[in-house]
């Protein structure tokens, strides 16, 4: 913890890991802390079928490739939840939620986003047993079940079709009458038997019989009458807010999205952002790799100078 490290990357996601391999091959000593697992979302995904020079393969595959060379050239990652981090001259701490404090030159935010909660009431007391917000961890619970699909972007749309693999019945409720998400995945659901679409409908209430979630009732966002959907698990895909409460709010956007210039840097000097974190027109793992290898190879040029 006294040691001085050239760059501390916070998060390790594709961003965090793609900017610890260019960090570490710079020859810079490199510290990455992550929250929860190595890979970010790709530990979560199904299947990856848009990364370039990679047909198709599992997120926690690609996440586990991710991690192991973002630590083949020297990089070091721990465990950690960072609390904040604070100016001290021409370096940074990083202090952690256990007390831990850690210093560098610089530090570079990935720490992507969260997903936002599904609002309606029990929600949360129902997360983790009919409510779940992680298809390929929970899927298995509900071979042969019905379950419902909130959203309409590619996560909900993915997940959809993962879930079709296993449950007798996916039913996919969006706000709108269109999807947000890439042609190729909208086609690959329509065309699935076992999916059905329901637009123009947002969720209302849980439907409990028993302490279980027996079904969703929703309502038509243009009449508002109600519909009960028969279901025995809902996996909500709604959106996410990025994970940035412990930065300075200086370099924040209104909606709490890191500002960063072209290189990848913030208006405080030695701090950079990356991925999904950062304010952006598209975040995908590719777009996530490109800030990391920016905010890496900007960091090299800012302690040259």
């Amino acid at each position: 913890m006294n040691e001085l490290y050239d760059v501390i990357i916070i998060g390790a996601g594709p961003a965090g890991l793609t900017a610890a391999i260019y960090a570490s091959r710079a020859n810079l000593k490199t510290l990455v802390f992550e929250a929860e697992v190595n890979g970010g979302k790709l530990s979560k995904t199904h299947m990856v079928e848009n990364y370039p020079g990679i047909a198709s393969i599992s997120g926690l595959e690609l996440a586990m490739q991710l991690s192991e060379h973002g630590q083949k050239f020297g990089a070091t990652l721990m465990s950690g939840t960072v609390e904040k981090v604070l100016e001290d001259g021409d370096h940074k701490t990083v202090l952690l939620t256990n007390g831990q404090e850690y210093h560098t030159k610089t530090v570079v935010v990935a720490t992507g986003t969260k997903e936002r909660i599904l609002d309606v009431p029990h929600a949360k007391e129902f997360t983790g047993r009919g409510v779940s917000y992680c298809a390929v961890c929970d899927g298995f619970f509900y071979r042969n079940k019905k379950v419902v699909v909130i959203g309409g972007g590619n996560s909900a749309l993915e997940e959809a079709l993962y879930l079709a693999s296993l449950a007798s019945e996916v039913t996919i409720i969006i706000r709108r009458d269109v999807f947000r998400a890439e042609a190729s995945v909208v086609d690959k659901v329509r065309s699935n038997e076992k999916i059905r679409i329901i637009t123009r409908h947002v969720p209302e209430q849980l439907v409990i019989e028993e302490d279980r979630i027996k079904g969703l009732m929703i309502r038509n966002v243009d009449n508002n009458e109600m519909q009960l959907i028969a279901c025995n698990g809902i996996f909500p895909y709604i959106g996410a807010d990025p994970c940035t409460s412990f930065l300075d709010p200086s370099i924040l956007d209104p909606n709490g999205y890191m500002i960063v210039n072209p290189d990848m840097s913030t208006s405080i000097a030695g701090i950079y952002g990356a991925g999904d974190c950062v304010v952006k027109d598209l975040r995908q793992i590719v777009t996530a790799c490109n800030d990391g290898a920016i905010a890496a190879s900007s960091i090299t040029k800012y302690l040259k100078k």
